[in-house]
Parts: C-alpha cells; structure tokens; sequence
C-alpha cells in the first residue's frame, strides 16, 4: 500500500511539472507546405509527435506478432509436447521401480519421440525391455540407446549394455564394455563391481582378488563381503597351479600372514603340495596355519601325505594333544600317522580313544583297516558294520 502511494504522489508531482512547464512555454511551431501554412503551438506539437509515435509503434509491434504468430504456434506445440514428454518420462522411470514394466516400456515408448534427451527414455525402455525379455523390443531400445550418447549419456549406455550382459551370463562381453569403459574414464566403484562380477564369471581369480581388495579398500564393500570372495579367489588360484610347484610357492609367498594362516587357504594349499608329494612343505603350512587358527579339516589333512617325516609329524600331533585332548580329530589323525610308522598298539589306542569322544565313519574304517592288518577279522568286520550305519 505504501508502494502505491508513492507512485500515485510521484506521478501527481510530474504531472504539475509538465503543465507548470507547458504554461510557460510560449513557443510554437510553424509548418509550410505551399500554398499551405499551419502554425501550431509547441505543447500541442509535442503532444500531437508523442501520440503519432506510439501509434507507429503499437502499429508495428502487432504486425511484428502477426507476422511470428506462425512459429509462436509452432514453439508453442513443441513445448507442450516436451512437457508431455517429460511426464511420459517421470512416469516411465517410476512404473520401472514399481517393477511395472510393461507400463513403463508404453510410457518410454511416448516420451522417446519429442524428448529433448532422447537417451532417457531409450534407457529406460531398454531396461524394461531386457527384463521383460522381449526379443523383439530389447534390441531396437538398445541400438536407440547406443545411438543417443550425446550430452553425456555414453557411460550410462556402457554400463548398462555390461550390466545386461553379465544378467545374461555373457561374461566375456561384460568384461569388454567395462574395458571400454576405462578408457573413457569411467572405472567408477559400480563399475569396479560389474567388473568383479565379470572377472569372477571368467574365472580370472587373481583379477578376483585384487578387485575385492580394492573395493574393500572403498569401503563399497564390507570387511565381511569382501573376505569369503578374496579367499575363494586365492584359493581357485592355488588350485590352478597345483601342477606348477615353483608357481604355486611364489603365490603362496606372496599372500600376506593373514591370509597364509587362514585355514581354507592353508587347506587348499597344502592339498596342491600333497598332489605334488611335498609333504614335507604341507606339513609346514599346516602346522604353521594351526598356530594361529585351530581347524578340524587342518588337522584331518595333517595325516594325509603317505611321506614325509611321519615321526615328526606324530611328536607335534601328540604335542597339540596336549592343550586340545578332547579333540575326535586330533586323536583320528594320530592313529592314522600311527598306522602309517606301524606302530600298531598306538595307533588302535588313539582310534578307540577318539571314537569313544565322537563316533565317525572314518574312524571306524580306519580300526577296520588295522585290524584286518592284524588278522582279527572279527574286529575288524564290527568296525566295517560301525562305518556303514555311521
């Protein structure tokens, strides 16, 4: 209101201005056209030039307007169905969380032919398509796609195409567009991620293992997400190179104390030593594992290897019995060491003495085995029954 006020005093002061200054001003105007002459006064001049200027201008201004009305009308459509494509989009994206696809294939359908950004819409009818599987639709939205990657839409039509190709199994492509990928800039951690899925499909498991510890240390993956998918990597690597002894220590000497005591990958190595008859060097990772990580499946492997220092293998057998006497394992693992240096007496004793905390067939079989050495078929032949109902 104030405002207002304002304005009305302001022009009320300009207009006592001009007619105060229009009073005092005697002059005129004098026009010769002969043989006519007209003599006007110079406030009526200026008032007549003013009133002939806006007019010319009024006049010109609306034949500017008639003249552009033609465009005006076709911007006019072409906005509304921008707007309307934006829409058709919005919902596209929506219907696809809702994880309705067929919508949200019709809405990217509507909006793709008028939208500015043609590769939104060709991604999400893409997207719709592929987990529809829609043989038809699936490759025109994708061929549209790769064909919108300007105004920056390149990686997200990469990532995409790998995503797809890993859903389908196609390890191989998935790995290639990732690659490309990398060579535009974009290895990002959800690309690093496809990749590991790729690399894992392709049984690239020392790739595997350096991904997974550089996703971890990106934190895009959990300390417990990361381990089991780095263990089983290093341990398919081992298992790639059991027929390479001189390869397979210089991996194992590069794997960390960590990891070198944890027992699947001792296990695994220790099992591609004994493949190699190494069972002096399986015994030391065994052993070595054991010290830091007390493990059933270790201790089992221990009495594995036909040769080897079997002596010295019972004496530390027989030492860990001391701070673990209660272990079924332990005690299997000494009678079968036992059985293998024929120390008869010793060996029945620690298989009694280790079905007697747990039963197992193993263990039965293994009694079985000794005492048929023996010749007491009759004991022998209750432990073989033991093994079967065991």
């Amino acid at each position: 209101m104030t405002r207002i006020l304002f304005w009305l005093l302001l022009l009320a002061a300009l207009a006592t201005g001009l007619a105060l200054a229009a009073s005092y001003n005697t002059g005129y105007v004098l026009l010769v056209l002969p043989p006519w002459r007209a003599e006007l006064s110079l406030n009526f001049f200026l008032l007549l030039f003013f009133v002939v200027f806006m007019l010319v201008y009024l006049l010109a201004r609306l034949v500017s307007h008639t003249l552009a009305l033609p465009g005006a009308v076709v911007a006019y459509r072409q906005r509304r169905r921008e707007r309307q494509a934006d829409v058709a989009l919005f919902d596209a994206w929506r219907l696809l969380q809702e994880g309705r696809y067929g919508h949200a294939l019709k809405s990217a359908e509507k909006a793709w032919p008028d939208h500015p950004v043609p590769a939104l819409p060709a991604l999400a009818a893409w997207r719709a398509a592929h987990i529809m599987r829609d043989p038809e639709r699936e490759p025109l939205w994708a061929e549209r796609a790769r064909a919108s990657t300007a105004n920056g839409f390149e990686v997200a039509q990469l990532m995409t195409e790998a995503e797809f190709a890993l859903d389908e199994r196609r390890f191989e492509d998935a790995r290639a567009v990732l690659q490309q990928l990398a060579g535009k800039g974009g290895r990002h951690i959800a690309a690093l991620r496809l990749l590991l899925r790729a690399e894992r499909g392709l049984g690239r498991w020392r790739e595997v293992a350096h991904l997974a510890r550089r996703l971890e240390k990106h934190k895009a993956l959990t300390v417990e997400q990361a381990a089991p998918l780095r263990q089983q990597a290093l341990r398919e690597m081992l298992r790639g190179l059991s027929a390479e002894p001189d390869a397979l220590m210089r991996t194992w000497r590069g794997f960390d104390a960590h990891e070198q005591s944890a027992p699947p990958l001792a296990l695994e190595m220790a099992n591609a030593l004994m493949a190699g008859n190494d069972c002096r060097e399986a015994q030391r990772v065994i052993e070595n594992a054991l010290a830091e990580n007390w493990d059933e499946a270790l201790v089992l492997a221990y009495a594995r290897c036909p040769g080897g220092d079997i002596l010295g293998r019972i004496a530390q057998a027989e030492k860990w019995l001391k701070s673990y006497p209660g272990d079924a394992a332990l005690l299997l693992t000494l009678g079968r060491l036992c059985r293998k240096q024929q120390l008869w007496g010793k060996a029945q004793s620690y298989l009694e003495a280790s079905i007697a905390i747990a039963e197992s067939r193993e263990a039965h079989l293994e009694l079985a085995h000794l005492f048929d050495h023996l010749e007491k078929s009759a004991l022998a032949i209750r432990h073989y029954r033991a093994a079967a109902l065991s």
